[in-house]
C-alpha cells in the first residue's frame, strides 16, 4: 500500500507567493514596457495577491 504524502502546507503556501510574486512581477513589468500599467510595488503586490488567491482556491 502506498502513502500518499501532500507535503507540508507552509512549503505550498511559501512557493505559492513566491512564485505568483515571480509571475506577477513579470506581467506588470511587460504592462509598464508597453505602457499600460506603471510599475510599482504597490501594483506588484496586488497582482501577487490576486494571482496567490486564484491559484490557492483552484488547487484547494
Amino acid at each position: 500500500m502506498e502513502k500518499r504524502s501532500d507535503g507540508d502546507p507552509r512549503v505550498l503556501f511559501a512557493m505559492n507567493i513566491i512564485l505568483s510574486a515571480v509571475f506577477g512581477t513579470g506581467i506588470i513589468w511587460g504592462l509598464s514596457f508597453i505602457e499600460i500599467a506603471t510599475f510599482s510595488l504597490i501594483n506588484v503586490v496586488t497582482l501577487t495577491l490576486i494571482i496567490a488567491a486564484v491559484t490557492y482556491a483552484i488547487v484547494m
